[in-house]
C-alpha cells in the first residue's frame, strides 16, 4: 500500500508537468499578442512631424538704407532729413519702417510736398503654419487687399509692376485733404519670405500745382526694385 501510495503521487506529478507548461506557453503567447497587438496600434496612431522647407531669407536691411542718396534726393526735393526716422521694432530680423517728408517752397507758387515710407516685414518657415514664402504670399495678398481699400480713395487703379521681385503691385488713387488733392502710389512687393510695401505720394499746397500722379508711379516703381534688391543683398 505504500509503494502504491508513493507510485500515484508521482504519476500525478508527471501528469501534472505537462498541463502546466501548456498553460504557461499559452500565457506567453496571450501576452505577446497583446504586446504586438499594443505596439501595432501604437505604431498606427504616431503621426510624423510635418516639415517646411526652410526660409530663404533670415535678415533685413535697414530700412533707412533701403533707398540711394540719389533716389531721396530725386523723390524729396527738399527732404528735411536724408537719414529717414525709423520706426521703432521689437525684432529688426522680422519688421522694420521708416519715413520721410519734403516741403519745397516756391513762395507765391505755392510749396510741393512730398512724403515716401517703406515697410519690411519678413517671415520664418514655422511647421505649424507653413513655410516663410507661403506665410510672406498671404501678407502680401492682405496689403494690396488693404491698399484698395483706402477710405476715401477716388480715380484707384491697380497696375502689375514687373521685374520687382517674385511678384509686385503698385496701387494709386487721388484722395482729398483739407482742399487739397495728394497723388497715391502704394506698391507691394514679395522677394521670397520678404514683403516690402511703399507708400508715396505728393500734393501741391498753397497754390501750387498737383503733381503728375504717372510721375510719382514710375518713381516709386524704380524705388520699389531697388529696395528689393537691398533685401537680397542683405542676405548676401
Amino acid at each position: 500500500m505504500h509503494r502504491s501510495a508513493k507510485r500515484l503521487a508521482s504519476l500525478l506529478t508527471c501528469a501534472a508537468v505537462p498541463v502546466l507548461l501548456v498553460a504557461g506557453c499559452s500565457g506567453s503567447n496571450s501576452d505577446s499578442s497583446g504586446d504586438a497587438s499594443s505596439s501595432a496600434s501604437s505604431s498606427g496612431s504616431v503621426k510624423p512631424s510635418p516639415t517646411v522647407a526652410a526660409a530663404k531669407f533670415k535678415k533685413l536691411p535697414n530700412p533707412c538704407e533701403a533707398f540711394s542718396k540719389g533716389t531721396i534726393k530725386k523723390m524729396l526735393p527738399k527732404v528735411k532729413d536724408a537719414s529717414g526716422e525709423q520706426g521703432k521694432s521689437t525684432d529688426n530680423s522680422a519688421h522694420g519702417t521708416c519715413s520721410w517728408n519734403s516741403s519745397d517752397e516756391n513762395g507765391v507758387d505755392g510749396t510741393q510736398f512730398r512724403w515716401l515710407d517703406i515697410g519690411y516685414q519678413r517671415y520664418d518657415s514655422d511647421p505649424g503654419v507653413g513655410s516663410g514664402e507661403k506665410r510672406a504670399t498671404e501678407f502680401y495678398t492682405k496689403q494690396v487687399a488693404d491698399a484698395k481699400g483706402v477710405s476715401g480713395a477716388k480715380k484707384l487703379t491697380t497696375v502689375k509692376t514687373s521685374g520687382t521681385g517674385d511678384e509686385a503691385t503698385a496701387i494709386t488713387y487721388d484722395a482729398k485733404k483739407e482742399g487739397n488733392t495728394f497723388k497715391n502710389t502704394t506698391i507691394v512687393a514679395r522677394t521670397s519670405n520678404i514683403v516690402v510695401t511703399i507708400n508715396y505720394n505728393g500734393a501741391g499746397l498753397a497754390g501750387a500745382d498737383t503733381p503728375k500722379g504717372a510721375d510719382l508711379l514710375k518713381d516709386a516703381q524704380a524705388a520699389a526694385k531697388e529696395a528689393v534688391a537691398a533685401a537680397t543683398k542683405a542676405n548676401g
